[in-house]
C-alpha cells in the first residue's frame, strides 16, 4: 500500500466515526439512545437493515463464492421479500403498538418475565459471539494478505465501533450506516467497471458474460429437488423465508433498526426497501466475482489465493510437488485462453458448442488441480485455511487496482465490519439494559441512569467482542461454529414468537417449559450430527410450538397468575 491508500483508508474511517459522534451528540434519554428518538425515515431504516446484515465477509467472501461456484448463491435470498412482507404485516404493527424497546419486551406482555428473560438470554449467547466474529473475520483475512498484526487489527476495528456506538446509540448506528453503505456501493461499482476495463479490448461485457456462461458460472436458477444441493430455488424460497423470518423478526440487532422508525409506515417501507434491494445487491456482488473470474481467464492466477497457504507449502517437503501443480495450472490456463478465443470467434452452433465443451473440460481439470493443491497444503500444515474463496477478491484488489482505490476498497471492507459490529453491540447493550437490568433491578431509576447503563453495557460488550476476536484463532472453523450456534437458538426463539402472535390459548408456563425442553433436544440433535445445522431452525420452531400446545392442552390446570397477563 502507498501513502495515498493510507490517507484514503484512515480518512474514510475517521470521517465515519467523527460524523457519528457529532451527528448524535446529546442523546440524554432512553427514547433517543435506544430507539433513535423514532426519527428514522424509511430509506435510513432500509440501508441500516441492509448494512447490519452485510458484514465485511459479504464483500470478501461473496465474490470468491461466485469465482468458484457461479451465480447460484443468489437463490439463498429468494425468501427475503416474503419474510419482509410477513414482518411488515404482523411483527411491526405489534411492536409499535406496544412501544417496546426490544423484541423480547413484547414476550412479557404476552407471557411473563421468565419467558422474556430466557428468550433474551438465548439472543445474548449467540449474538455476543457473533459480534466478535464480525470483527475477526475481516481481520484474519486482511492480516494474512497485508501482513498486519491480527490483534492490532481486532483492537482498531473494535475501538472505532465502540467510540461512536457508545456516544450516540441507535441513532449513531443508523446515521453512520448510511455513510458506510454509500462508501460500499461506490467502491464496489468502481471495482466492477475497472474489472471490465481490464479485460482484453475485444472482450466486451456481453462477451464476458458468454465466457462466464460457457464456464458454468452464469447458472442463476436451479429448480431441482436435490436435497444435497444447498442453493436451489426451493431451498431459497422455503428455507430462506424461514431463516429470514427468524433473523429479521426476532433478532434484536435487526428489530432495533426498524423500531427507530418515525412511524409504522416508515418502518414497513424500510423493510420492503431492503427486501426489494437486497437480491439485486447480492446479484451485483456475485457478478463482480464472476467478472473477476473472467479477468483471470486472461491473467495469471495463483494456485491458492491464501498467501498463508503458499508460505506453508514453500517451507515444506511438498514444495516440489506444489510447483509441479503450479506449472500444470499455467498450461491449463493457457489452453483455456485459446479455447475461449475460439469460442468467441465461432459462429456456427455446432462449432460453438464444441468449443464450450472444451472449456468445461478444462474448467473441471483446473478444479481438480486446485483440489490436489489443497490436499498438499493440508499435508504441509493442517491448521492453515485451504478454502481460499475469501481471499480471491482481496488478492485482485491488492494486485490490480490503482493506488488510492486500494485504500477505498479496504475502507469498504472495514466499513462493512464496523456497520455489522455496531448494530450487534447496540442490540446487545439494549437487550441487557432493558430486558435484564431495568426489568430486574427492583426500583425505578432516572432516564439518564438507563442511558448511562446502556453506554456501559455497550462498552462491556464491545470489549468482550474484541476479546473473542483476539482469541478466535484458537478455534477451528469458528465462523461455521457461529452459524451453528445461531441455528441452535434461532428456531426455538422464532417458535416462541409465533406462539405469542398466533396461538393465543397457550400460556406462559407451557411456553417456558417447552422452550427449555426444545433447547435441550436441539443441542442433542446437533451434538449427534443427525441433521445439517440449517435444518435445526425449522426443527426447533416446530418442536417448541408442538410441545407448548401439547403441554397447554394436557396440563390445563397448570396455570399461574402470570398466565392471565
Amino acid at each position: 500500500m502507498q501513502l495515498i491508500d493510507w490517507i484514503v483508508l484512515t480518512g474514510t474511517l475517521l470521517f465515519i466515526v467523527l460524523y457519528g459522534v457529532w451527528k448524535t451528540r446529546g442523546s440524554q434519554n432512553v427514547q433517543d439512545y435506544i430507539r433513535g428518538g423514532n426519527e428514522a425515515k424509511w430509506w435510513t431504516i432500509g440501508l441500516s437493515v441492509m448494512a447490519t446484515q452485510a458484514s465485511a465477509i459479504t464483500f470478501l467472501s461473496t465474490p470468491g463464492q461466485a469465482f468458484h461456484s457461479g451465480m447460484g448463491f443468489v437463490q439463498f435470498y429468494f425468501g427475503l421479500p416474503i419474510a419482509m412482507i410477513i414482518i411488515c404485516l404482523v411483527f411491526i404493527p405489534l411492536y409499535h403498538k406496544l412501544k417496546v424497546y426490544t423484541a423480547y419486551e413484547y414476550l412479557e406482555t404476552r407471557f411473563d418475565l421468565k419467558t422474556r428473560t430466557i428468550t433474551a438470554f438465548f439472543f445474548l449467547i449467540q449474538r455476543g459471539l457473533g459480534a466478535g466474529i464480525t470483527i475477526f473475520a475481516p481481520a484474519i483475512i486482511l492480516s494474512a494478505v497485508l501482513g498486519w498484526d491480527l490483534i492490532t487489527l481486532n483492537i482498531i476495528i473494535g475501538v472505532l465501533v465502540i467510540v461512536y456506538t457508545v456516544s450516540g446509540g441507535t441513532k449513531a448506528v443508523s446515521v453512520t450506516q448510511k455513510q458506510q453503505m454509500a462508501i460500499i456501493f461506490t467502491g464496489m461499482f468502481i471495482a466492477f467497471f475497472l474489472i471490465i476495463g481490464y479485460l482484453p479490448e475485444d472482450v466486451t461485457f456481453s462477451k464476458a458474460l458468454d465466457i462466464a456462461g460457457a464456464s458454468g458460472k452464469m447458472k442463476v436458477l436451479d429448480f431441482s429437488f436435490d436435497l444435497s444441493n444447498r442453493y436451489t430455488v426451493w431451498t431459497g424460497i422455503l428455507g430462506g423465508t424461514f431463516l429470514m423470518l427468524s433473523y429479521f423478526g426476532t433478532d434484536q440487532s435487526q428489530v432495533q433498526r426498524y423500531l427507530s422508525g418515525k412511524s409504522v409506515k416508515e418502518s414497513q417501507l424500510g423493510l420492503l426497501f431492503n427486501g426489494l434491494l437486497k437480491i439485486p445487491m447480492q446479484f451485483f456482488i456475485l457478478l463482480v466475482g464472476v467478472m473477476v473470474f473472467v479477468f483471470y481467464q486472461f491473467n495469471a492466477a495463483p494456485l491458492n489465493f491464501n498467501p498463508a497457504a503458499a508460505i506453508a507449502i514453500e517451507n515444506s517437503e511438498y514444495a516440489d510437488e506444489y510447483k509441479e501443480l503450479e506449472n500444470q495450472l499455467v498450461e491449463i490456463q493457457n489452453s483455456k485462453e485459446i479455447s475461449i478465443q475460439k469460442f468467441l470467434k465461432e459462429t456456427g452452433t455446432e462449432q460453438k458448442l464444441e468449443a464450450k465443451n472444451v472449456i468445461i473440460e478444462l474448467e473441471q481439470t483446473e478444479k481438480n488441480t486446485r483440489e490436489a493443491a489443497k490436499t498438499l497444503i493440508k499435508k504441509a500444515d493442517s491448521v492453515v485455511e485451504t478454502n481460499d474463496k475469501d481471499y480471491v477478491f482481496i488478492h485482485f484488489i491488492l494486485n490490480n487496482l490503482p493506488r488510492g482505490l486500494i485504500g477505498l476498497l479496504l475502507a469498504v471492507i472495514l466499513s462493512a465490519a464496523m456497520s455489522s459490529t455496531a448494530s450487534e453491540l447496540n442490540a446487545l447493550a439494549s437487550t441487557t439494559a432493558i430486558d435484564l437490568y431495568k426489568r430486574n433491578i427492583g426500583e425505578e431509576k432516572s432516564e439518564k441512569h438507563y442511558v448511562t447503563a446502556s453506554k456501559f453495557f455497550t462498552l462491556i460488550w464491545g470489549l468482550l467482542a474484541i476479546l473473542v476476536a483476539c482469541f478466535a484463532n484458537l478455534f477451528d472453523n469458528l465462523i461455521q461454529l457461529v452459524n451453528i450456534i445461531g441455528s441452535v437458538f434461532y428456531g426455538n426463539v422464532l417458535g416462541i414468537f409465533l406462539l405469542a402472535f398466533f396461538v393465543k390459548f397457550v400460556k406462559s408456563n407451557a411456553v417456558f417449559t417447552a422452550a427449555i425442553i426444545t433447547q435441550a433436544i436441539i443441542i442433542y440433535v446437533w451434538w449427534q450430527d443427525w441433521l445439517p445445522f440449517l435444518w435445526l431452525n425449522a426443527l426447533g420452531c416446530g418442536i417448541v410450538m408442538f410441545l407448548a400446545i401439547l403441554l397447554q392442552v394436557f396440563l390445563p390446570t397448570n396455570k399461574t397468575k402470570l398466565d392471565t397477563i
